[in-house]
């Protein structure tokens, strides 16, 4: 039997390259309880030829620990390496190891990594099997796309997955060809969920809080995981309507922990903070002005202009059973 999968909640916050740092991850995880918004996943970590030091794994993973786990996801194509970084994510605090088979960027496929496995359900078994070997009762889970250029192999991958001792199976419902268009079909995570006696979770399409169910009951998916609908609205998880100053509130601290905690410069903070307004739904905010903070390219007008939002009225938290108890609001570590 694989082990225990440590998730509270049936939401999980995917991992995306360039955003899920702790910076952004940990504000996310706590503006939920552990029973809603599950567990969540770093940005990938890259594995080549050698091992990860433990001091990379260390800054992955963050400072905070949460009442809902973070897994550590790494991409590669060694199996040695791969085994033993995962190893060492662990020995880190790392409370599970993802493998991302899915990644679709050309680095990626150069590298034969990511998406490239796709096309290799044998090699992709056997670097489970040895992750699962290397961290014994830790669990290991694994993220793939629906295919590369077609989704024929979409059942073969699956158990190639599970063969290796997977705990859990996220299915992105995108084939790599597909990259992160439109198209999204949850039939097949609902293929996905026959094939398999694992878990799956499922990846792709979800737009508001009522696909999160919604995908559960048309594919039979145990778990959603959400991506990027979370960068428009964080609180996509719990579908709170939240005022437009909780919304520029998220964002004034997101941007004073990428300065203070991630070292980022306000240039830095700027870029991201746009990043995330490109698509930013939460509190009405940037409606009506979207394209005019886009172009801004002075910090300090876009933070002033923050501040100002954030001085309103404020959502107050949820209560009942979405309330923090007093264990699982967010613990800092030495």
């Amino acid at each position: 039997m694989p082990p225990i999968l440590p998730f509270t909640g049936p939401w999980l916050l995917a991992p995306m390259e360039g955003v899920t740092e702790p910076s952004f991850r940990d504000l996310v995880l706590e503006l939920h309880s552990p029973r809603v918004l599950g567990g969540a996943f770093t940005e990938f970590v890259r594995v080549v030829s050698q091992p990860l030091p433990a001091r990379s794994l260390r800054q992955a993973l963050g400072p905070r620990r949460h009442g809902a786990p973070v897994g550590l996801q790494l991409m590669g194509a060694d199996p040695a390496a791969l085994a033993e970084t995962a190893r060492r994510a662990v020995e880190a605090g790392a409370p599970l190891v993802d493998l991302n088979f899915g990644c679709p960027s050309r680095g990626a496929l150069r590298g034969c990594a990511g998406s490239a496995l796709l096309e290799d359900p044998a090699s992709l078994e056997q670097i489970v099997r040895v992750c699962v070997d290397a961290l014994g009762n830790v669990p290991v889970t694994a993220k793939i796309r629906a295919g590369g250029e077609d989704d024929a192999r979409l059942e073969e991958l699956a158990r190639a997955a599970q063969a290796g001792g997977a705990s859990l199976l996220t299915l992105h419902c995108r084939t790599r060809a597909e990259g992160y268009g439109d198209c999204a079909d949850w039939r097949r995570i609902a293929r996905t969920v026959a094939a398999v006696s694992i878990p799956v979770c499922g990846n792709g399409g979800v737009e508001r809080h009522e696909d999160l169910e919604k995908m559960r009951a048309e594919t039979g998916c145990h778990l959603v995981m959400v991506g990027r609908a979370a960068l428009s609205d964080p609180w996509v998880f719990s579908g709170q309507q939240v005022s437009r100053a909780t919304s520029a509130r998220f964002l004034l601290d997101y941007a004073e922990r990428l300065r203070t905690e991630g070292g980022a410069s306000d240039g830095q903070a700027l870029a991201r903070v746009k990043q995330l307004l490109r698509s930013w739904r939460a509190g009405s905010l940037v409606d009506a002005q979207r394209e005019r903070w886009l172009r801004e390219r002075d910090p300090a007008r876009m933070f002033a202009w923050l501040r100002e939002q954030s001085t309103g009225p404020t959502t107050p938290p949820r209560t009942g059973s979405e309330a923090y108890t007093p264990a699982e609001r967010t613990r800092s570590h030495a």
